[in-house]
């Protein structure tokens, strides 16, 4: 479900056709996505970063809480990338559950950064929700320990309930969140209703029975329909798993309407003007194909995007000079190593003629000798090179330009911007700035060619 683009504002349309810098015409541009005015705006609380696996969330979420915060903003970035990468460039030696304030902003904001830890999420909520003797029952409870350390799609939730935690302190201005790579980065949106179809379940209602019917009547229950049930469930489960599961679930029993009460207030949260959702991706095919479906599912789900983060965008300083030309003239160069003119007659060489700096043990051939090729023919030689690999480059920003169009054309509606692609990684604060500088950068217009 996508938004209708003829229902929509003026200033919601794309541009006009421009003309492209090679000569070609040029399709519609997309909206242009002004990142300074949306974590500026107070009314901006929550920033969510999705996308793909490999695209650079981590990296756009920690530039974005940076340049927020020497903006004068208070931010705590959360991140539930397993991976260091965010706790080495903000300087940290590690990341856990707690917010770390970062050293070395700029201006009179603070940054503060934090790892999700699952398990220990989940420990903090039985502890909050539980008497002690519980809480000691619950988290010492076998099948409690696999459930928190890595039942499907506990990551998720619990990512929702730090969230709801974070948002419930108020003591930051602005949260980023760094979603899971690939599609399941928006399974966190579906975490509650997969709880609370979980807790709803027939399995846990026929756990939960023996412990809700007491007396006389539960024991007969227990004793007529639970002693099939169990001694079925005991023999795909194990009778010691069994019991696990069933002390388990009578302790935290209490428990099952709280996690549905929270998780339903941060989705509600989600769905709040205060929160802006930003799909991240490359330009790439299979990339911006999983971009579309996170806007779609976004707009499905009524939750706020802002726009897409197009990463790691290659450019030319000679754009001008298109691959077909470059390659023209590359022949044109390579010409003289096919025949040339010595003393009046007609000599063929071989490529390797010319290529002796990449033999150095190539045999000599007829005409210039392998060991000291002519200088003219050796800078035509490099020159052509550089044309071809130029030619390479110009073929691979085509590409991108066409899987950009695709994505644009398919959504119109939404704002992009283009963040260049940097030489080498990211591993420091001045390297995050970089980022957030070139991603609050708009540029004036985003050629496309339609070869």
């Amino acid at each position: 479900m996508t938004p209708d683009p003829a229902a929509m504002p003026d200033s919601a349309h794309v541009n006009d056709p421009a003309q492209a810098p090679d000569g070609h015409r040029a399709i519609s541009a997309p909206r242009l996505l002004a990142v300074d005015p949306l974590i500026d705006d107070p009314e901006t609380r929550i920033v969510v970063c999705c996308g793909a696996g490999g695209v650079g969330k981590t990296t756009t979420a920690a530039a974005l809480g940076l340049r927020a915060a020497e903006r004068g903003r208070k931010v705590v970035v959360l991140t539930i990338d397993p991976a260091r990468r965010l706790a080495q460039s903000m300087g940290i030696d590690s990341l856990d559950n707690t917010p770390r304030r970062v050293k070395g902003i700029d201006g009179n904001g603070e940054l503060h950064a934090m790892m999700l830890d699952m398990k220990r999420t989940f420990d903090e909520i039985v502890e909050a929700h539980a008497d002690p003797d519980r809480a000691s029952g619950i988290l010492s409870n076998p099948f409690y320990q696999s459930l928190s350390a890595g039942f499907a799609g506990t990551q998720e939730y619990m990512a929702m309930e730090k969230l709801g935690q974070l948002r419930a302190r108020d003591e930051w201005d602005l949260i980023v969140v760094d979603t899971p790579p690939s599609r399941s980065a928006l399974d966190f949106l579906d975490a509650p209703k997969r709880l609370g179809s979980f807790l709803d379940g027939k399995l846990i209602r026929v756990l939960l029975a023996p412990a809700k019917v007491g007396g006389r009547a539960g024991m007969k229950f227990l004793n007529v329909g639970m002693s099939m049930m169990t001694g079925a469930l005991g023999k795909l489960l194990g009778g010691q798993l069994l019991k696990d599961v069933q002390t388990f679930v009578a302790a935290m029993d209490s428990m099952f309407g709280g996690f549905r009460t929270r998780a339903d207030a941060t989705y509600k949260l989600l769905q709040a003007p205060g929160t802006a959702f930003l799909v991240v991706a490359a330009p790439e095919r299979d990339a911006l194909r999983e971009a579309a479906y996170f806007v779609e599912r976004l707009a499905a789900e009524d939750m706020p995007l802002a726009g897409l983060v197009l990463n790691r965008v290659h450019g030319s300083g000679a754009a001008q000079l298109s691959a077909e030309r470059a390659l023209a003239a590359a022949e044109n160069l390579d010409e003289p190593r096919i025949v040339d003119q010595m003393d009046g007659k007609a000599v063929r060489n071989s490529p390797d003629t010319y290529d002796s700096s990449d033999s150095p043990e190539a045999p000599a051939t007829t005409g210039v000798q392998a060991d000291s090729p002519a200088p003219d023919r050796t800078v035509e030689h490099l020159t052509a090179r550089l044309l071809r690999l130029h030619a390479e480059r110009m073929r691979m920003l085509s590409r991108e330009q066409r899987t950009r169009d695709r994505f644009t054309a398919l959504h119109p509606e939404v704002a992009v911007a283009e963040v260049a692609a940097l030489p080498g990684d990211v591993h420091d604060l001045a390297g995050l700035r970089n980022i957030g500088d070139r991603l609050a950068t708009i540029r004036p217009e985003l050629p496309t060619s339609d070869d």
